[in-house]
């Protein structure tokens, strides 16, 4: 029987089982909403793919959601697997071909998991069997029918994200099943379902639903904006598995189909039909200043989407300095002037000193030019100025890249500012520090954790900003601006030296960490950066490497937290791309 004409109806008891008294309810949770993001092959064609993968998770969590993300296995995989299979006499039906079929899913869940965890995600992947879907059904085309969901309760409780494969199940005699081609639709359906989610969102290689091929019928194809169930049946067959759309009218869980990186979908649910203009976003003209270790690696994500980016220019000091990035022929100059002369829409700035860039902000700003920044020296030097001059220019000043690394902790204060009056901001700033605090902790001499820092990439020639806090306190410094509107002096914030006396006067490392603090007492912002033990502070003391952490305690005595990886090319460059992709977004792309 077609998988498409299977009576789910049958199955419908056992889709709603009790919850057990012990099972989380995610529903109810205040704290963090949770998006299902569902992943196929057309956008996971290979694993140079992750990247941008990544980048759509990142941007969930750093607007305050956790993420399930279900993953397809790589494009062909299947398809090879398959035919190894059956190549060896696993004709259908053969219960152990699901086994062997489902790896393709599980590696590209495990290589998407490693992706997350090289910009700071806190991630868990998941295996077919911890995932916990009871299928019922021939073995390639199982019906889900149970849900054991312990294990990703778990990981969702502990993880900002859990990457888990798609497409596959366990029988009731714990045997792998199939869920049907295109069945990673099914997978992230069922699990948003599962958990009283009333949305899932399905990423797709075109940004929505048309009433025919796009690629075919260019732009006399029209996108739909909403469509019901039965329109979707109809003209949504290649693009989403029916059996997903009919869990998911079952269900009442309305899907989006969209884009990668893009804010508006095609809603598949109970309202009638309705069509909008497709979206096209233009390609951005950006000017890049700084190609160290940040901006060689924005540069590499920049020229990876020639289809929204071009790079018109990249600002370096020396340009006849050997670089781990290729810079294109043409592009590079050493004249601030020159790089803004290219006309771009948007500068991404990461350079190494403040002063210098903080004036190339204005200009830019000036010329009506976006600015990104990744320096905090820069930024802290005149938020206020900085905002003034974004909004007499027109355009928008983000900075998120400066504070955190990609840790999305900007984002974490302004979301607690809406929410009611912040009490205190206590965070680890220094990824550098904190990394060498991790070394000398497991017996390193200082000499050798600050090498191991230098070599990892993480600390500067020159590593006084660092040792000596003027890095975590500049941070301090937005996060201030942010939390409370206050503009602090940088003289007025005590900070300790680090050093190997330092390190003795605390009685060794153990759990000591550089902690940045500023609180609000009676109308008046103070701030400080102290060398403290985190014994109580779970958050503090469980940082590894150059792992940063926040908490923002409101009045009321709730708290916010974000964590991340603090310093390294990665994890910066990635909050730097979020902040382009806002830019893009604001325009409607």
């Amino acid at each position: 029987m077609p998988a498409q004409d299977l009576d789910l109806k049958r199955y419908d008891q056992r889709l709603k089982r009790p919850a057990a008294p012990d099972a989380l309810n995610w529903a109810a949770k205040p704290v963090a909403t949770i998006a299902v993001l569902k992943f196929g092959s057309s956008v996971l064609k290979s694993p140079e793919d992750i990247p941008e993968v990544v980048s759509e998770i990142y941007r969930h969590v750093r607007r305050g959601e956790k993420v399930i993300a279900v993953v397809s296995a790589f494009l062909g995989r299947t398809d090879a697997l398959l035919g190894q299979a059956r190549a060896l006499g696993g004709a259908r039906d053969n219960k152990h071909l699901p086994r062997y079929v489902v790896q393709g899913e599980e590696q590209a869940a495990a290589l998407t998991a490693i992706g997350c965890d090289r910009v700071g995600l806190d991630v868990r992947a998941l295996g077919v069997r911890e995932l916990g879907i009871v299928a019922e059904g021939p073995c390639e085309e199982a019906i889900p029918v149970r849900f054991e969901a312990s294990e990703l309760e778990a990981a969702l409780a502990a993880h900002e994200v859990v990457v888990v494969p798609g497409y596959g199940a366990v029988n009731e005699d714990g045997e792998v099943v199939l869920l049907g081609r295109g069945g990673t639709d099914l997978t992230a359906v069922f699990v948003a379902s599962e958990l009283k989610l009333d949305h899932v969102r399905l990423l797709k290689d075109v940004d929505g639903v048309y009433d025919s091929d796009p690629n075919i019928a260019g732009d006399v194809a029209s996108r739909y904006a909403e469509l019901d169930w039965k329109t979707a049946r109809i003209v949504a067959g290649k693009l989403v598995q029916r059996r997903a759309v009919e869990f998911a009218e079952q269900r009442k869980v309305v899907v989006e189909v969209a884009a990668l990186g893009r804010e508006a979908a095609s809603l598949i649910g109970e309202q009638p039909p309705r069509t909008a203009p497709a979206g096209h976003p233009r390609k951005w003209k950006v000017a890049l200043a700084g190609c160290g270790v940040v901006g060689g690696g924005v540069l590499q994500r920049l020229l990876g989407r020639p289809d929204l980016y071009e790079v018109v220019g990249v600002l370096v000091r020396d340009p006849s300095k050997p670089r781990d990035v290729r810079i294109p022929e043409g592009l590079i100059t050493a004249d601030a002037e020159h790089l803004l002369d290219a006309r771009p829409d948007v500068l991404v700035e990461a350079l190494s000193e403040g002063p210098p860039a903080a004036r190339l902000h204005r200009r830019a700003l000036e010329r009506g030019v976006h600015v990104v920044s990744a320096n905090k020296q820069a930024v802290a030097l005149d938020l206020p100025g900085l905002a003034a001059a974004a909004e007499k220019g027109g355009v928008k000043v983000s900075y998120s890249a400066a504070v955190g690394g990609g840790s999305p902790m900007i984002e974490t204060v302004r979301a607690a500012r809406e929410l009611g009056e912040i009490a205190e901001v206590e965070a680890v700033l220094n990824g550098t520090v904190n990394f060498m605090l991790d070394r000398l902790s497991h017996g390193a001499a200082f000499d050798d954790a600050l090498a191991d820092a230098r070599a990892a990439g993480f600390a500067e020639e020159d590593p006084s900003a660092d040792l000596e806090g003027h890095d975590a306190a500049a941070k301090l410094r937005i996060l201030a601006f942010e939390a409370f509107g206050e503009v602090l002096d940088d003289a007025d914030i005590p900070r300790p030296v680090l050093d190997a006396d330092a390190v003795t006067r605390h009685g060794g490392c153990g759990t000591l960490r550089q902690i940045g603090r500023c609180v609000r007492e009676d109308g008046e912002v103070a701030a400080w950066v102290n060398l403290e033990p985190t014994l109580e502070a779970r958050l503090f003391r469980s940082l590894r490497g150059e792992r940063n952490a926040l908490r923002v305690v409101l009045k009321d005595g709730r708290s916010f937290v974000c964590r991340g990886r603090g310093a390294g090319r990665w994890p910066t460059a990635e909050s730097v791309f979020a902040d382009l992709g806002e830019l893009v977004r604001s325009e409607g792309g």
